[in-house]
């Protein structure tokens, strides 16, 4: 992510200034954070596909009426 190519050019500029822990910390929340990202991401996205399914099996004059967002 660009977090990461961030704190990894911080790190190489400025090695001599940031402890290795602190630059360890910062990578694991980052990969915590994208982590996050995806599996919300995925919840909505397969929230809003079974909403679609669901839609699909009724009757097609329903049908119309439901609209995708």
């Amino acid at each position: 992510t660009f977090v990461l190519f961030l704190t990894l050019s911080l790190f190489f500029s400025l090695t001599a200034l940031i402890e290795p822990g602190t630059i360890a910390g910062m990578v694991s929340i980052d990969v915590l954070l994208t982590l996050i990202i995806v599996a919300v991401t995925y919840r909505c996205a397969s929230f809003r596909h079974k909403k679609v399914e669901n839609a699909n099996k009724v009757y097609m004059n329903v049908r119309a009426n439901c609209k995708k967002k």
